[in-house]
């Protein structure tokens, strides 16, 4: 298939697509200038992006909803036009939560339905108003929830109309399989997002989730931000390896653009954050090149098994994803 700047969506199992580019919304509430998911998300439709991943956690869906309804306002884009993914925060989890959490993300995007609707972590939290909740002495507030009755819960939210497909994020293996063999499942999951670039291209969870018609979403896939609240820096920069640094020499490009090309020949659904509008158009320049089958493999070759986002303040959790192998 032809992948081009206007047309590079892949099919999901439940019969929708979903574009293969898209952009990352999330911004540290505490350091993000009030406005920027809101302009980033305008310059983004203009260049040609259809495909918007957001949360609820983000803080930021009212900016990211109103940037979209204006465009489509302005005659832009149809609302048909957009893929947005939400997601449903670890507070959430318990079944009665579920549809209220939705309904809250489509009251502050206002619009009628999301795309696709993702179980952000297969963490359950305490429930509450607190997003992070803690006990007096900073320990985490963990809360029992099974996970088949969550989706279960997700799936009468598909039923009625408030989401077109369902999916996770951060399963592992065994996560995975506990949904796919839930007596009685409706509708399976259609993606699984999670960390996917170069120095952890997930070959085993890949190879499972293509057996399985689960479609690959890969954040971070530059590599990350160096926030050591929650990330590994023991990871050395993504963007300044010999390899990826000599392939954007020789098309032009940058050695973003040829990670984010990497992962889209391999049918890896990208979504790069950015609120800085040049990196936002850059990013989405890469329907004009192809790398080789040998440039594939040499880049599949620098897989290192390592994992940028550890989250290890939750590795305590009984789900907490990243103890399996994969």
């Amino acid at each position: 298939m032809e992948l081009t700047a206007e047309k590079h969506s892949i099919p999901l199992s439940d019969g929708n697509s979903i574009p293969l580019m898209g952009l990352g919304t999330y911004g540290d509430p505490r350091t993000s200038h009030k406005g920027s998911g809101y302009e980033a998300v305008k310059v983004a439709i203009e260049v040609g992006y259809r495909h918007f991943d957001g949360a609820l956690v983000y803080f930021n869906e009212h900016e990211v909803g109103q940037a979209i309804r204006e465009k489509i306002a302005d005659g832009t884009v149809k609302r048909e036009d957009i893929f947005y993914c939400g997601k449903l925060w670890n507070t959430f989890h318990p079944p009665a939560l579920v549809r209220p959490a939705l309904e809250k993300t489509l009251k502050t995007l206002q619009l009628d339905y999301v795309d696709l609707y993702i179980v952000e972590l297969p963490l359950a939290f305490k429930p509450g108003d607190d997003f992070y909740p803690r006990d007096a002495n900073g320990k985490w507030l963990y809360h029992e929830t099974d996970l088949c009755a969550t989706w279960e819960a997700l799936e009468a939210c598909k039923d009625a109309g408030l989401v077109k497909s369902l999916g996770v994020s951060n399963f592992n293996k065994r996560q995975l399989e506990m949904i796919l063999n839930k007596p009685g499942l409706k509708h399976r999951p259609v993606s699984n997002q999670v960390e996917c670039h170069p120095y952890f291209t997930q070959p085993k969870l890949m190879e499972y989730c293509q057996q399985n018609d689960i479609v690959i979403v890969g954040y971070s896939p530059l590599g990350t931000s160096r926030d050591e609240s929650w990330v590994n820096l023991k990871c050395p920069p993504l963007l300044e390896d010999e390899l990826l640094v000599s392939a954007a020499k020789r098309y032009n490009k940058t050695t973003a653009q040829v990670a984010l090309r990497f992962n889209l020949q391999r049918g890896v659904v990208v979504i790069p954050k950015s609120f800085n509008p040049d990196h936002i158009r850059q990013n989405f320049e890469i329907f004009d090149f192809s790398l080789s089958e040998d440039e594939m493999k040499a880049i599949e070759g620098l897989n290192k098994n390592i994992r940028f986002v550890e989250l290890r303040m939750w590795a305590d959790h009984p789900e907490y994803p990243f103890h399996d192998e994969y």
